[in-house]
């Protein structure tokens, strides 16, 4: 099977741990290279944050194991990229 180069999650977690303790835990996976986590929306009790994991060969699952460990749920995969290289996204006739 090809490996996981990126996947972009939605995620939605407590205030704590903090965005930087968050990112700062799934950089330290095996495989993964660079964590981008962006703050989407918060509000009293939660945050969405929009998290960019990119690797040499990202395990999606112990992404999500981790995620819920710091109180997090993932509530979608937005984006995946797998293969050699990375393949940036492109703008169609369609966008």
């Amino acid at each position: 099977m090809a490996p996981v180069r990126r996947v972009v999650l939605d995620v939605l977690k407590p205030h704590q741990p903090s965005t930087v303790e968050v990112a700062s835990r799934l950089a330290d996976l095996d495989g993964i290279e660079a964590v981008n986590a962006l703050l989407v929306e918060t509000d009293a009790e939660v945050q969405t944050l929009k998290l960019t994991v990119e690797g040499s060969d990202i395990a999606v699952e112990r992404v999500d194991d981790e995620v819920e460990r710091l109180g997090g749920s993932v509530h979608s995969v937005d984006q995946v990229v797998c293969g050699e290289y990375l393949v940036e996204e492109v703008r169609t006739p369609q966008d």
